[in-house]
């Protein structure tokens, strides 16, 4: 038999279960054997009036329209045993929440007759004393897990920049002075020789433009290659062949 329309004053419901436990309270249907086309259509039309009467449709509603939808879907092909089993899940869903509401009320009413006496509030002395008693590897293991902690929120010490931030900058005008003066003593010197006694990287790559300047303005040249390349410095007068 199919139920009859929604005559009565649009009300506001806790939750999609409670709208549904109300249309099945309201047209007598059993609980245990929901007819769920029936029930779709019931559901998705007091949906729709409370849209026409501007009314906020909060989204597990709207969840729950379509999860019902589903379940009709389901129901209409031919012995599909997942129709069956959607059915008992939302039936046990339902009689938890019937149960629990029942409940609810059973409490308020066995509250409803009980004086209530308050008073202003009053203070309690406190013990801070801690009373309890450990072991020491347990106080141990207990101070190593807040040192711990502790030290992860403090600042980095400075030597964790200490390769940034102290990194010796090398100008490349220092180094050619470096190498003029080097080769002032003997005139000529090995090419490898005026890197291997650099003490970092910038320094390195500093004596090599210094090089590279050197050769440029003529003042010093390069004879020979890899590990017997020589370094000659350019005297004032002297001929050289270019490179």
């Amino acid at each position: 038999m199919a139920m009859e329309k929604l005559s009565y004053k649009l009300e506001v419901f806790e939750g999609p279960m409670d709208l549904l436990l109300h249309l099945i309270t309201k047209h007598k249907l059993n609980i245990y054997d929901i007819p769920i086309i029936e029930l779709v259509e019931q559901y998705t039309d007091y949906i729709r009036r409370m849209k026409e009467a501007d009314m906020e449709v909060a989204s597990e509603f709207l969840e729950m329209a379509a999860r019902l939808v589903y379940i009709k879907t389901v129901s209409l092909l031919p012995a599909d045993p997942q129709a069956q089993e959607l059915k008992q899940e939302l039936t046990g869903e339902l009689l938890e929440y019937r149960d629990c509401k029942l409940m609810a009320q059973k409490l308020s009413e066995q509250t409803d007759g009980f004086l209530r006496f308050t008073r202003e509030a009053q203070e309690f002395p406190v013990d801070t004393s801690y009373t309890r008693l450990h072991e020491p590897d347990e106080l141990y293991r207990a101070y190593l897990a807040a040192a711990g902690r502790g030290r992860r929120f403090l600042p980095p010490p400075a030597e964790a920049f200490s390769g940034i931030i102290s990194r010796k900058i090398v100008s490349v005008g220092s180094r050619i002075f470096y190498i003029l003066k080097k080769l002032v003593r003997g005139t000529r010197g090995s090419f490898i020789g005026f890197f291997t006694s650099a003490s970092s990287r910038s320094e390195m790559v500093a004596t090599f433009l210094a090089m590279l300047e050197l050769v440029k303005d003529k003042k010093i040249e390069i004879d020979g290659d890899g590990d017997q390349a020589q370094v000659v410095l350019v005297r004032k007068g002297e001929m050289h062949h270019e490179r």
